[in-house]
This record gives structure tokens, sequence and C-alpha cells, in this order.
């Protein structure tokens, strides 16, 4: 199996770059890319994609959670599948490239095979959610493909809204959620994404196989005082919320400036009331710990709520802690990475194996079948940022790895 003849991959490689920066302009927020879950400029995406599907003479579907799924069916009725596809929402403020350039991947991938025999089906998939902005869970994209989305049709997000009111406010239909699932036989997932780091381009590698994913937990912490005057309340006599989950957020990165591997954020802070003249009464804030093995992540997390319970206790403050998210780390599968490794060898590519710090939608779908990621460098290593970057010869080459792999899939799988 080879590319169509009639397709450059060059021109190809353009096009998804050239529909990266088309589709950043589809926003909730106009001068930056800002498109959670399900929100109105999902329609735009869908519609560019549906587009292209309907060029290659895929068959596309909106699933009850907003997945745009587009299907080459095999050669036979019980063909088994192999699924390619990344994101399609951002979080705020976000880069040009994070989720959609993997989707785009997909579908230039699908175009290059387009009058090529497979052993296979092959499925496109644009995840409606995967950052987790909206609900503060990620994921239910991929999880109603496994059949875990259910239990999070009830989470609100801050307007009220159930993920249930989103769904119907799109025009889809929850009680749907089970045809969602994959049921048939699945040949694997393969996810194209940018790196996010330095490592990559530290080594001067365009491309990177992914060996794991890290394991991680989402922890909110509510911390509760007295809000007083700031004039006339003496420090001796403060309950101050704010300054105990300041210690915190301290605490939290020398832990984990101590510990090897070890990653913690905390990625939100507010205080209430809010103003320059009061003791800050109530502080809510959030921490993201996340390590590649389990076990550390694991002795770490209640050395780190221990910290926030002996902060607010010093100050008469109580703090209230309500896990949101644990996510296992996630090795990718051997025979796929085996495959991926071959496949940049095959071309003359250096191909590190790098992990992933990141969640991704592969360690949802790797519960279910064999999962795998080729990582792109990002050249200043920035992501989750209006100046994320990619290089251009680095898509092209991604493109180029990802075709060898269906060749090299394809070839395995007839014998």
């Amino acid at each position: 199996m080879t590319a169509n003849p009639s397709i450059d991959l060059s021109e190809l490689h353009a096009r998804v770059l050239a529909a990266c920066r088309e589709l950043a302009a589809l926003t909730e927020v106009p001068g930056e890319t800002t498109r959670p879950y399900l929100c109105p400029t999902t329609r735009g995406v869908h519609a560019f994609l549906r587009a292209w599907a309907d060029r290659l003479g895929l068959s596309t579907r909106i699933d009850a959670v907003g997945n745009l799924r587009s299907r080459r069916e095999g050669p036979t009725p019980d063909s088994p599948t192999l699924y390619l596809g990344s994101h399609i929402d951002t979080v705020p403020n976000a880069g040009a490239y994070d989720g959609i350039l993997g989707v785009l991947l997909a579908y230039a991938l699908a175009e290059a095979v387009r009058d090529q025999a497979l052993p296979y089906a092959l499925e496109v998939l644009a995840f409606s959610e995967e950052e987790g902005v909206r609900y503060g869970v990620p994921f239910i994209g991929s999880r109603a493909l496994t059949g875990t989305a259910g239990p999070l049709l009830e989470l609100r997000d801050k307007d009220g809204l159930t993920v249930s009111d989103a769904i119907r406010a799109y025009g889809l239909n929850p009680d749907e959620l089970p045809d969602a699932e994959i049921r048939s036989e699945s040949l694997g997932y393969l996810e194209f994404h940018i790196e996010q780091g330095p490592v990559l381009q530290a080594a001067g590698a365009g491309v990177g196989v992914v060996t794991a994913i890290a394991g991680q937990n989402r922890v909110l912490l509510d911390f509760t005082g007295q809000a007083a005057h700031a004039g006339t309340t003496p420090m001796t006599h403060r309950r101050d919320a704010l300054a105990a989950a300041a210690r915190f957020v301290v605490a939290a990165e020398e832990r984990a400036r101590a510990t090897p591997g070890l990653v913690a954020t905390v990625g939100v802070m507010q205080a209430r009331p809010g103003a320059i003249n009061i003791v800050p009464g109530e502080v809510h804030c959030t921490l993201d710990i996340r390590h590649e093995r389990d076990e550390v992540r694991r002795d770490a997390l209640p050395l780190l709520l221990a910290d926030a319970e002996r902060f607010a206790a010093e100050r008469g403050v109580t703090v209230s802690i309500t896990p949101k998210m644990e996510e296992a780390a996630t090795p990718m599968d051997a025979r796929f990475q085996g495959l991926l490794r071959q496949a940049a060898t095959d071309l003359g590519l250096d191909a590190p194996d790098v992990l992933s710090g990141a969640g991704h939608d592969a360690m949802i779908m790797s519960t279910r079948m064999p999962a795998a990621m080729l990582f792109l460098r990002s050249p200043n290593a920035l992501s989750h940022h209006p100046d994320e970057m990619v290089n251009p010869e680095d898509v092209e080459a991604a493109l180029r790895v990802g075709l060898r792999f269906l060749e090299r899939l394809a070839q395995e799988a007839r014998a």
C-alpha cells in the first residue's frame, strides 16, 4: 500500500497547517482561541471537518456527546477498525495546534489512502471534549466511546447547566449515549499531538514516540476563614483564608521540586469577597499533580493535602477537599510503538521515546484497544498559550510516518 500517486504530501501538510489557522478563528472570545465543550462555534469546526469527509466519501455522524466521527468501512462487515483522531475543544486563550492538529492529520491520512485497499475499517474521531475546562473533568468525548461517560452527564458548569443540558442545547440527545460506545472489533487507536514540552526540541527531533502518559490527580480545595476589615483587624486576630492558601501553593511547589519527576500546579485561585480593604474570608483553588509512576503520585498527594490542612489550622481556617479526578499512568501499546519506530526508521527519521506529562484521549481509548501516540516537536516548548508553535517540516514528517504506519499495519493485518 502506498499513497495515491496523485496526492502531494507536501501540499497536503500545507493544507493541514492552513486549516489549523482557519479553525483557530472559530472562537467564543474575539481576538483569541477559546472553544469550550459544545459552544456555538463548535458547529463551524464540525462543518469544516464534515465537508472534508464528504470530499473523501466518508460517512459522518455526530454522536450523543458531540464527537464528529467520519468512517470508511472495511472490506467485510466484520473488519476491525483503526481509529485516528484527537480533540477540537480548547483551553481559554489557546494556541492553534493543541488537539485540532491531530484531527486534521487524521483526515489528511484518510485522504492519502482514499484510493488504496485497506484490510481494516478506518474511523476519524474529532472528540468534542478533552480539556475539562467547562465541567472540570476531562475526556467526555473519549469516555463516550468506552462506555464510561454516563456518570458525567449531571456535572454542572459555572452557569449551572449540566452536561445533558449542553448536549440538548446543541441539538443532540443524551439518551442516545449508549449508541456512541464502541462495540465492534477494534484494531487500535493512533493519535498525533504536539508535545507541549521541550524534550523533542532539545533532542533535535521533529517527532517522537510516546511510551506512556503520566498519571494525574485533580483536587478542589476550599479554604474558609473570616472576612474582616483590613484596617481594624489586627494581624493576630485574623483568620485569613488567602494567607493559608498561599502557604499551600508554595509548599506544593517545594514538594514537587524535591520529588524527581513530580509536577504540582495550582492553576486556579479565587479569593472572596475580593476587595482591597477586606481580609479574604474564602478561597477556592485547584491542585493538579502528575507523575509517570503511580506510586510516587499517590504517596505525594496525602502529603500535599496534609500541608493544606496544617496551614489552615495555623490560621484558624478550615479547608474542605474535593477529589475531582484520578487517572492512572498509562503505558502505550508496545506493538504500536514498535510500528511507529519502524515507520520512522523506514523514512530515515529519528523518533526518540518520550513521556507525555499531559493527559490525552489515548489514555481513555487504551482501556478498550491498543493505543499509541506520535508527538510533534513544540519549537518553543509552549502550549495552552497563543504563542504555541509547530514546524511545517515536522507536520509533513508526522504525515509520512503516519502513512508508513498504516502501510505496516495493513501488511501485518493481512499476514
